[in-house]
């Protein structure tokens, strides 16, 4: 049990450290968590060996699952139901378009250019068709435009996006059995009650019970997760979609959607995004940086020739254009849970996986530096006060 504690010890600092450093740079907590830990496991490997933090520990792996499981669904019960009434042609559009033209594109130039199998193509195509909802909330809130309907329409547009990989993660590789029907049917069934079984335990039981929601909420969670892990998908996959079914009361309840937030973020995720970190193999990306540039470029293009067309359509100014094409560009959380994904069943390899997760890395960072350094339409921003109107530990989340 002392192995134990020592272990968690030295992942929870390394986890401060990563805040304190997100901090002063000013940028998100999950992207400086996946450095560190890249740094912490090349470091430890040196000195001690392979496998020195025991990234690989059962308990350890079940926490990162977690985390990564409650992340998801908090993405989802972000979304903005408002937005997505009164925007839901604009979002729809850019969402669906900004996910198809990366999936496709960069699934070619993995299986063309870099000749990867088919199944590591399709999987480098959906880890890098994600955006980040982490460096959006960012920028949205750093900026203020999270108060105007220009960044509420890219946070909507965002969610479509990668609610469209949620999708195509559970569909193209989850082995179509009879497992797969009992998990469908029962995720089905269970989902749709989800929301209205929410609301009648915060009627009965929400100020009375303790912490009666959540509990709630992770039964749901672990149950479904458990049950797709058996049938062979992604425990992500029913967690995004109860999010998105619990948006409108997530949106009632920000005092507890702000403690549930802070679980997450402060506990559980350090594990997922320092371990995802710790994957990664130096070695690999110093032997053929070609590749990460590659994959970045595939992921950038793609979604810049795939979705400014339409974003043209519903903004005349060239800057918010711009603005609003490069941060659909990125990419951060879902996108590493999609590559260690592929890493934990086998369909790419390591140095694949490595490769994959610099470019999701490189992409959270590039874009978002051009867009708000160049394109920034401050002229959208008048009275608006930057920094308010919305959460401030929504920046630290996917």
């Amino acid at each position: 049990m002392e192995a134990i504690f020592a272990t968690a010890a030295l992942w929870l600092g390394l986890a401060v450290l990563a805040a304190v450093i997100a901090y002063h740079l000013k940028i998100s907590i999950a992207l400086v968590e996946i450095c560190v830990g890249v740094v912490a496991a090349a470091v430890a490997g040196c000195f001690f060996g392979p496998d020195a933090l025991g990234n690989n520990a059962e308990w350890l792996r079940f926490l990162a699952s977690t985390g990564a499981v409650l992340l998801t669904f908090l993405a989802g019960a972000e979304l903005d139901p408002r937005v997505m009434r009164t925007k839901l042609k604009e979002v729809s559009a850019v969402g669906i378009i900004g996910f198809l033209a990366p999936f496709f594109g960069c699934a070619a130039v993995a299986y063309f250019i870099l000749h990867w199998d088919v199944r590591a193509s399709w999987l480098a195509g959906l880890v890098l068709s994600t955006t980040s909802m982490a460096v959006i909330y960012s920028v949205m809130i750093e900026t203020g435009l999270n108060k105007t309907a220009f960044g509420k329409g890219i946070l909507g547009a965002s969610c479509v996006n990668d609610l469209g990989s949620v999708l195509v993660l559970g569909l193209i590789f989850t082995p179509f059995t009879y497992k797969t029907v009992v998990f469908i049917g029962v995720a089905v069934a269970g989902l749709a009650a989800f929301p209205w079984i929410t609301a009648q335990l915060t009627r009965i039981y929400g100020q009375r019970t303790a912490a009666v929601r959540v509990k709630w909420l992770m039964f749901v969670l672990f149950g479904l997760g458990g049950l797709a892990y058996w049938s062979g998908s992604e425990a992500v996959v029913p967690a995004y979609v109860a999010g998105i079914l619990l948006a409108e009361f997530a949106a009632r309840e920000e005092h507890w959607v702000r403690r549930l937030r802070t679980l997450t973020v402060g506990f559980l995720t350090p594990f997922y995004f320092l371990r995802a970190g710790t994957l990664v193999s130096v070695k690999a990306l110093m032997a053929a940086p070609g590749i990460l540039i590659c994959l970045l470029t595939a992921k950038v293009v793609s979604k810049i020739f795939g979705i400014y067309p339409v974003i043209a359509r519903f903004r005349r100014e060239p800057s918010e254009r711009w603005f609003y094409t490069l941060m659909m560009s990125t990419g951060l959380t879902f996108g590493t849970i999609a590559a260690l994904f592929g890493l934990a069943h086998g369909i790419v390899t390591r140095e694949q996986y490595s490769f994959l997760v610099a470019a999701v890395i490189a992409s959270a960072v590039v874009p978002t530096m051009i867009a708000t350094a160049v394109f920034l339409p401050r002229h959208l921003l008048a009275g608006v006060s930057p920094g308010e109107g919305g959460p401030s530990a929504v920046v630290d989340e996917g």
